[in-house]
């Protein structure tokens, strides 16, 4: 009785913190619009992460008294009540004689935050360890960032760290069922491309096997988040992350639980929904559904115009997704196989490979030999072949005959003098061609050494390397993003300006650097 008790009393006290979590557009209402909507700061960012300097009550009491005053100053209020966040790099510079190694070393400590220096008054979570950002604007923990800049934490033999990043996702799950997009009250709505059983692998290379058991509970509760409704669902029907395709099997897409502008790009998305034909909440929807994905930007999500009022993430069920979520499946399956539960071993890796058979059956194309992801409202393969196509390669989905044809297109289609283009649209988007990206150069590399494409996986791991080396040369920077069509010119596209930091690029290049045993190029 005094355990139903006191579970009683924890569910009340988290649906109690859960009610009181406000965003900054909850706590600011019409000070919050009337800042975003008019370009005080360049970066939209930048005033939801700003920190009240008091309570935010007596800052709105303050903002309508003198809001309609002759003479008020909306960029003096905000900097009078609100400490404006900024980098924290510390005036660091980067030493470029030191080479590229050192540079990486010095920067885990430039990324490094603490967590418990949270003021009041912030738009951050709290969390229970220290952790690594990416850098630049990103100045919080994100989901799917921090498991290629383990990668590199890994290389540098700071397992704590990584040991205490997972705890922190495990707390992050405990405390609101999911891991969000990023650690700010405004990302609540939404988690990110769940790599959290894949963290779990890479500390068990240090730590042993035994921790995919201890962190079961999680990995449990972040596959009942993704999987919500699934049981009430007929063909054809799709509720939230979850979408039952006509054959009657369950897949995943994207999905965010909210239909409004996003906060931290309120006044872009605001201008977007007017020159789309969908309803503003469906709009708003699709665009927060593709910033789950990560990939925010690109035309995978557009219709064949590529342009943005034209997204439709919430139609498509992506391939990287599902074999993300296929991977969390096994990841259940070996927890409950290490316990010596063979009837739940067998039902989670029953759930897998009947995902794996769906997988090849909707993701498929032969005709173009790629993986692709499907649009299960008009019941067909999207047109676009992206690099989310290698993922089936790096979760050894694909037969062999498969993989040597998705190598085949990487060789002579994907593959650039800078390394994989994204996809091979020129739309603007950040996440199309010309663009690259650190996650997805490790996915297609690991994913071909996977079926011993060894010779492939080196020449891209060449390119994309040069490609980091030869801009940390002439700019003293790791950046988000990299041109790798045309090497001499920054990479561009998204809704902010470059980023150099950076987490996931650091991560993999330093892996990559170690697993090829290369020094310099």
């Amino acid at each position: 009785m005094k355990k139903i008790l006191l579970a009683l009393s924890f569910a009340l006290v988290f649906s109690f913190t859960r009610a009181q979590i406000q965003t900054p557009r909850q706590l600011f209402p019409g000070l919050f619009e009337a800042v975003q909507l008019s370009d005080i700061f360049p970066d939209s960012k930048t005033f939801v992460d700003a920190t009240a300097k008091r309570d935010p009550a007596l800052i709105m009491k303050d903002y309508n008294e003198q809001k309609n005053k002759p003479g008020f100053d909306l960029k003096k209020f905000v900097n009078d009540n609100f400490t404006i966040p900024g980098t924290n790099n510390n005036g660091f510079k980067s030493d470029i004689s030191a080479g590229i190694v050192k540079h990486i070393d010095t920067l885990w400590q430039v990324l490094y935050r603490r967590h418990d220096t949270l003021s009041k008054y912030s738009s951050l979570l709290p969390l229970p360890n220290d952790f690594i950002v990416p850098g630049g604007r990103f100045r919080e923990t994100y989901y799917w960032d921090s498991y290629f800049t383990m990668l590199g934490l890994q290389e540098s033999h700071k397992t704590k760290i990584i040991q205490n990043m997972i705890g922190n996702f495990a707390y992050l799950i405990d405390t609101y069922g999911f891991i969000p997009n990023g650690t700010r009250t405004y990302y609540l709505t939404r988690s990110q491309p769940p790599f959290f059983s894949l963290m779990l692998d890479l500390l068990a290379k240090d730590e042993g096997e035994g921790v995919i058991v201890k962190y079961q509970p999680e990995l449990l509760k972040e596959y009942a988040f993704w999987m919500r409704g699934a049981e009430k669902l007929k063909p054809g029907q799709a509720y939230r992350n979850v979408v039952k395709m006509q054959g009657g099997e369950i897949l995943n897409r994207y999905w965010d639980d909210s239909d409004k502008p996003r906060e931290e790009s309120f006044k872009k998305d605001s201008n977007a929904a007017k020159l789309t034909n969908q309803k503003p909440a469906d709009f708003y929807r699709n665009i927060r559904a593709a910033a789950e994905s990560g990939w925010d930007f690109s035309t995978r999500w557009l219709d064949t115009t590529g342009k943005l009022e034209t997204i439709r993430t919430v139609f498509i069920v992506p391939v990287d997704l599902n074999c993300l979520m296929y991977h969390l499946e096994l990841s259940v399956a070996k927890s409950y196989q290490l316990q010596g539960n063979d009837i739940k071993y067998r039902f989670y890796l029953t759930k897998a490979m009947l995902r794996k058979k769906a997988i090849q059956k909707y993701s498929w194309s032969e005709k173009n030999g790629w993986y692709m992801d499907y649009n299960w409202k008009l019941k067909h393969i999207t047109s676009d072949e992206t690099l989310a196509g290698v993922y089936p390669l790096e979760f050894k989905i694909a037969d062999k005959k498969q993989a040597d044809r998705v190598a085949s297109a990487l060789k002579t289609k994907f593959l650039k003098p800078g390394g994989l283009v994204t996809t091979f649209k020129r739309s603007g988007q950040q996440w199309d061609s010309p663009n690259a990206w650190a996650p997805l150069q490790y996915m297609a590399i690991d994913g071909l050494n996977n079926y011993h494409q060894n010779s492939l996986a080196r020449s891209i791991a060449i390119n994309w390397i040069r490609t980091n080396i030869d801009v940390f040369n002439s700019t003293g920077k790791l950046m988000e993003k990299y041109n790798v069509i045309d090497t001499d010119v920054k990479a561009g596209g998204g809704e902010y300006p470059l980023q150099d930091g950076f987490g996931w690029t650091n991560g993999v290049l330093l892996n990559l650097l170690n697993h090829y045993h290369i020094d310099q190029l």
